[in-house]
């Protein structure tokens, strides 16, 4: 018998890869996104706490009820939409399962569903698996900014979905209220669904506000919002997440999720209920403990060959090569750089269906301690 490969052209993501060859090289893993630093310990007090209180056995499908409505307070707070925990939250262990599920609930055999190059690589498998093709519109270079007339060409009759991610991964790019209006006006008489990837929301720096779909009363009623906890409390071990959308549309992601994963991880959904409950404050931080790592790293990259622009979100910085190994192109780079020079990055062609031929970018992950980015630096400067 042979089995015949319903994802043909998927291989061990170059996450896996880079930090395997990061450990190999003995490099400093720039390249995979986590931290290097502990997370909250009252958070990790209270993932003991309840461990030992025997809080071990399945939490409900849809998430611990303290937990939905901690999210549903945050959303009130932040975004200023009042949803119903019960209805409009599901905790899930991680955003990926939450799109992947989102994917199978929304995307038919025949269906297109729009992506944003560069874009995440576990998109475009969903929408495989369930049937669907993807339809690959790419950001406009430098600044990895929407082409508004390139998207409205890419619609068609068989447009079902389309994929937005902001805070951008890998870019850092971010889409304004004005993008979201915009986006509204292109949809607004089509039968086309959204995800929205936020799992950097808190992420954003110089002063700048995150425009969510969640406080887009259009967008919204068509969307499933996607976020993180794993990216926003240092926890990405965790895999756990939460998904926000109107009551038909979760109603159809829990039909889904139930026979995927069926339920997050217990103990830990009671201590992340418990931390938001007792430390606001770290949300409202976190802009500004990101952007202080943000800065050092570029003062750090500064005195290097490469070239960039501080990343507006999340926590991953491009930067050009060009004048450094020209010669290379960025999958040979990373490999260069975690061999040769004992630094991990990840190339950013990886995320493309088409690479920009003349793109020489890398990303690094600046979700490290002071020294660990004060090491790298040093090292990419003497490049």
């Amino acid at each position: 018998m042979q089995l015949i490969s319903k994802l043909p052209n998927v291989g061990t993501t170059i996450f896996t890869r880079m930090s395997q060859l990061a450990a190999e090289a003995g490099a400093l893993n720039l390249s995979q996104g986590f931290p290097d630093f502990a997370s909250p310990p009252a958070l990790l007090e209270a993932a003991v706490r309840h461990l030992q209180a025997g809080h071990n056995q399945y939490a409900p499908m849809t998430g611990l009820p303290r937990l939905r409505e901690q999210v549903a307070l945050k959303v009130a707070g932040l975004y200023g939409r009042r949803v119903d925990a019960d209805n409009e939250v599901t905790i899930v262990p991680g955003a990926t399962e939450a799109i992947f599920c989102a994917v199978q609930a929304l995307i038919r055999p025949g269906d297109e569903a729009i992506v944003l190059d560069p874009c995440y690589d576990s998109y475009e498998p969903a929408v495989e698996l369930a049937g669907g093709r993807c339809v690959h519109v790419p950001l406009q270079l430098p600044d990895f900014a929407v082409d508004w007339q390139r998207l409205a060409d890419a619609i068609t009759p068989r447009t079902r979905l389309i994929l937005i991610n902001s805070p951008h991964n890998p870019s850092g790019a971010l889409l304004s209220a004005a993008d979201l209006d915009q986006l509204a006006a292109l949809i607004r008489e089509r039968d086309i669904w959204l995800i929205s990837d936020e799992v950097y929301e808190h992420l954003v720096f110089d002063g700048v506000a995150h425009a969510s779909v969640l406080a887009h009363a259009e967008l919204y009623q068509r969307a499933f919002v996607v976020s993180s906890f794993g990216k926003t409390y240092h926890v990405t071990g965790w895999k756990t997440g939460y998904v926000v959308a109107p009551p038909a549309l979760t109603a159809e992601l829990r039909k889904v999720h139930q026979f995927v994963t069926f339920v997050a991880v217990t103990p830990l959904q009671h201590a992340l209920a418990d931390f938001m409950a007792g430390h606001p404050e770290h949300i409202a931080e976190l802009p500004a403990f990101y952007q202080a790592k943000r800065d050092l790293f570029c003062a750090r990259l500064a005195a290097s060959r490469f070239s960039f622009t501080p990343a507006p979100g999340t926590y991953f910085q491009l930067a050009d090569y060009s004048a450094i190994r020209p010669d290379l192109n960025d999958v040979q780079m990373a490999e260069w750089l975690t061999r040769e020079k004992g630094v991990a990055a990840i190339p950013v062609s990886v995320f493309y269906q088409q690479p920009p031929t003349e793109m020489r970018l890398v990303r690094f992950c600046f979700a490290k301690r002071e020294e660990t980015l004060c090491a790298a630096g040093e090292k990419l400067a003497a490049l």
